[in-house]
């Protein structure tokens, strides 16, 4: 057995799983290149920190300090893996 332990690795979800007031980093965008394209102009894509603020059918999340709205199918496109609680 080694002396040091092995980070656990965290699950994956869709943004539209995070509960409201959770924060994920987004890990990787699916769906076709122009609409992946679009959410990183957008500023969503992967690595970056986004915190589900409100929502189901349309989202509102914060990332750098700006809120914006997502449809519930745009945000189904976008996986994370949930941060561990700031607060």
């Amino acid at each position: 057995m080694s002396s040091h332990s092995e980070p656990t690795p965290r699950a994956s979800l869709r943004l539209t799983d995070l509960a409201a007031g959770e924060t994920g980093r987004v890990c990787a965008l699916e769906g076709e290149a122009n609409f992946c394209a679009r959410l990183r102009e957008m500023g969503i894509c992967e690595s970056a920190v986004i915190e589900k603020i409100h929502g189901s059918h349309t989202l509102l999340c914060q990332l750098c300090g700006t809120r914006i709205a997502l449809s519930g199918s745009a945000a189904k496109h976008i996986v994370v893996e949930k941060l561990p609680d700031q607060g």
